[in-house]
């Protein structure tokens, strides 16, 4: 069986703030959609977690800021958020909720396009969602996570090349 995924992207509905993630090098909905759900499924399939059901949704400053205080206590905006929701007598399901602004200015921050930055946190969050756990500060970017995530980016954006 192959996992379920589900995108939306309210933080791209029609207005200024829609214009301005365009105009920063966010991809078009439909092949941003196609490209997350892409990145997500083949996180899944490496983790032989096919039979995962996931929604994707990516949000804008504000709505991710109320999304990190009302569930984490964290009164600011941030770049990923992710909740596994177990097994329980259904199929394993998974929420992963990404700040598009965070990544847009993550990606200028790195150097790299904000479609390689999105793929990453589509990937980070899924993984997060799989069990995954990283240390804090400097130290994560030594982890198996990070490693794991830093593999899979560079296998996902291969394919779209």
């Amino acid at each position: 069986m192959r996992a379920t995924v589900s995108v939306n992207l309210p933080a791209l509905e029609a207005g200024p703030r829609a214009d301005a993630l365009y105009a920063a090098g966010v991809p078009a909905a439909r092949p941003l959609g196609t490209l997350v759900r892409r990145a997500a499924r083949t996180v899944l399939e490496a983790e032989e977690a096919a039979e995962l059901e996931l929604s994707l949704t990516l949000l804008d400053d504000d709505a991710i800021r109320t999304l990190n205080r009302d569930w984490l206590g964290h009164d600011k905006p941030t770049d990923v958020i992710a909740f596994a929701l177990g097994p329980g007598d259904a199929e394993p399901l998974g929420d992963v909720y990404i700040g598009v602004e965070r990544a847009v200015e993550q990606a200028r921050e790195a150097g790299v396009p904000v479609r390689e930055e999105l793929v990453r946190l589509v990937v980070h969050g899924t993984l997060h969602v799989l069990g995954y756990d990283h240390a804090e500060g400097a130290d994560r970017v030594d982890g198996e996570m990070w490693r794991r995530q830093e593999s899979l980016v560079q296998r996902i954006l291969g394919e779209s090349a």
